[in-house]
């Protein structure tokens, strides 16, 4: 079996605007995947399957303060674009948030295969990421996502 090449996620991620949608999550039902907003709405993915490759998409509101907390531990630049791009690898590779940041805080690790765009969609911060999907372990059910 050939080895997953980029193609075409990378035209996916640069028509990203034109395959997300934002609504109330019962509208976005049947999305590929969403992301939850703390206000009640819902950004989902709507583009074409993508062979081998996995999909996530995480948003935020871009002028929603920063938590304290979070703030301190990982500063405010850009926070929101850090933010949503782990969070999607974080989904991508099946690990909890606390298990990414203790590894990796908000940054991507070098040797990732994930590829991402994190773009502006009105007034949201939205993230949309690919990762390969992980090979089957033989007699063992499908293998665990790397991070």
């Amino acid at each position: 079996m050939a080895a997953v090449g980029p193609r075409p996620v990378p035209a996916l991620l640069a028509a990203a605007e034109r395959h997300l949608r934002v609504g109330t999550p019962a509208d976005l039902a049947g999305a590929v995947t969403r992301s939850h907003l703390d206000d009640g709405r819902c950004v989902g993915w709507y583009g074409p399957p993508a062979l081998g490759w996995r999909v996530a998409v995480d948003a935020e509101r871009a002028d929603a303060p920063v938590p304290a907390a979070l703030a301190r531990r990982f500063g405010t630049a850009d926070f929101w674009a850090r933010w949503t791009r782990a969070e999607c690898l974080c989904k991508l590779a099946d690990v909890p948030v606390a298990a990414w940041w203790r590894r990796h805080g908000l940054s991507i690790p070098p040797d990732s295969a994930a590829v991402w765009r994190t773009l502006r969609l009105g007034d949201l911060v939205v993230t949309v990421a690919f990762a390969p999907d992980p090979p089957p372990r033989p007699g063992r059910g499908p293998a665990s996502a790397r991070f």
